[in-house]
């Protein structure tokens, strides 16, 4: 089952022995520890532009892990994966997904944001003035709630919510 990684780095390598070693003592499962290793081939493939690797190893964990917390993560990563390719509303539905289970998850909420934004954006260039704008609406409701649970992150966002007079400066 282990992947075999193509550009090994020190930090991966070490990472990967250091799980293998904690997985081996920590009193978990079977199929916890399945899960967790194809959750980290997943990664190893993302990190190096196999997506469709990538996902099938992200399903197959999603199979075997229980665990909310963990899952909000793997749902989390196949939401980054079809949002790199361009599958927006798969994106949103995986991001959402992820927020069902684990409410806490500022980069989720953050990439809900930009996928609204990105749309706004589209739809002010074709003179959709109402979309453009309710597009832009909720970016700026997602990141609020997601500087809100990270707020020494999303600089950009920040200034965006301001310029647009969309954050109230006396509050912050």
């Amino acid at each position: 089952m282990p992947r075999l990684q193509k550009n090994d780095n020190f930090i991966d390598k070490t990472f990967t022995v250091l799980a293998d070693i904690i997985l081996k003592v920590l009193p978990t499962s079977k199929e916890e520890k399945k899960a967790f290793y194809y959750y980290r081939d997943g990664m190893s493939a993302q990190s190096e532009g196999e997506y469709a690797e990538a996902l099938e190893c992200y399903y197959e964990a999603l199979l075997l892990e229980e665990d909310p917390y963990d899952r909000s993560y793997i749902l989390y990563n196949i939401g980054l994966i079809y949002s790199s390719n361009g599958e927006h509303i798969k994106a949103l539905e995986y991001y959402h997904q992820a927020l069902e289970l684990n409410s806490k998850l500022p980069q989720a909420l953050n990439n809900i944001a930009v996928i609204y934004h990105y749309q706004g954006i589209k739809a002010a260039n074709l003179k959709k003035a109402n979309i453009s704008k309710s597009m832009f609406e909720k970016a700026a409701q997602y990141w609020e709630q997601a500087i809100y649970l990270a707020p020494n992150n999303y600089i950009e966002a920040q200034n965006w919510l301001k310029t647009t007079g969309r954050i109230d400066n006396t509050n912050k």
